[in-house]
């Protein structure tokens, strides 16, 4: 089954699906969507996020973003989405009361696969039901229900990505420094590559963030911050026509060959062999 709620004025808009893969293209917008994923069946479902092979257990969600490129070309099985646009529910605009940002959405860690443990699984089951029965009630107020459900949906699983992803020590100050982080890598990494820099956005000192990246993960604030600039070059060789040179300067580099020297740093490949690569694997 396939629902939307579109409000043209705003362009607006969310949708569910019990079968993305079929229904991906057929909603009213589909550029600048977040998307929550859930495999609500018996078996692994597979999907490729950025060219990379994610596999979901049953009773596993993932939360994705426009920033990504996702494929379904090997999910063989239903696999049911919730996706929303800013129009409909801007993550910033809700931050401080869910507190999401950079744990589910836009960090630049590893990508939040969430499960629902099975004392949690009536809770989920029962909210994608209410979220039915709502598409099926279209009056004046169907699209500030389907928020507040939406925003249901987004804390009960905020709420498991801190006891699943998060590491225990932290407190929840901690976190939100770790998650702030995140956010504002995403906002500047085309012009901030020092620690540094982001200690001042968050007023702490470069020691105090690597000190909590200790704790937090294997990564230095360093390296996350690279690995992201790495990262949005391996999407613009994959997903645009751009050129080294082009998408050099794009990332923030003034010299193509400094951006070459950096490409094969993180990844062991010049930009025209990892293009090539590519090429040959598609």
């Amino acid at each position: 089954m396939k629902f939307e709620f579109y409000n043209p004025q705003l362009g607006a808009i969310f949708g569910l699906t019990d079968d993305i893969k079929k229904d991906a293209q057929n909603f009213s917008i589909t550029a600048g969507a977040i998307n929550f994923l859930w495999n609500r069946n018996d078996e692994d479902i597979e999907i490729q996020v950025d060219d990379v092979a994610i596999v979901l257990k049953p009773n596993q969600l993932i939360t994705l973003t426009y920033l990504q490129h996702v494929s379904y070309k090997n999910t063989h099985l239903p696999l049911t989405s919730f996706l929303f646009n800013r129009e409909f529910y801007c993550i910033s605009d809700h931050d401080s009361e869910v507190s999401c940002n950079g744990i589910l959405f836009f960090g630049t860690q590893d990508l939040p696969i969430i499960t629902i443990p099975p004392s949690q699984e009536r809770k989920f089951n029962t909210l994608y039901e209410v979220f039915e029965d709502e598409f099926s009630t279209p009056d004046k107020i169907q699209g500030d229900m389907l928020q507040m459900l939406l925003k249901r949906l987004i804390i009960i699983a905020t709420r498991l990505a801190k006891e699943q992803l998060i590491v225990k020590k932290l407190d929840n100050e901690q976190i939100d420094v770790v998650r702030k982080f995140n956010v504002l890598v995403d906002t500047h990494y085309k012009t901030k590559r020092k620690v540094s820099e982001y200690a001042d956005l968050l007023f702490k000192s470069p020691k105090t963030l690597s000190n909590l990246f200790s704790i937090y993960n294997q990564k230095t604030p360093q390296q996350i911050i690279l690995e992201r600039v790495a990262l949005e070059a391996k999407r613009l060789i994959n997903f645009t026509d751009k050129q080294n040179q082009e998408i050099a300067y794009e990332l923030g580099f003034n010299d193509p060959a400094h951006f070459s020297r950096f490409f094969k740093k993180m990844t062991n490949f010049s930009p025209s062999q990892y293009r090539e690569m590519n090429q040959i694997l598609q």
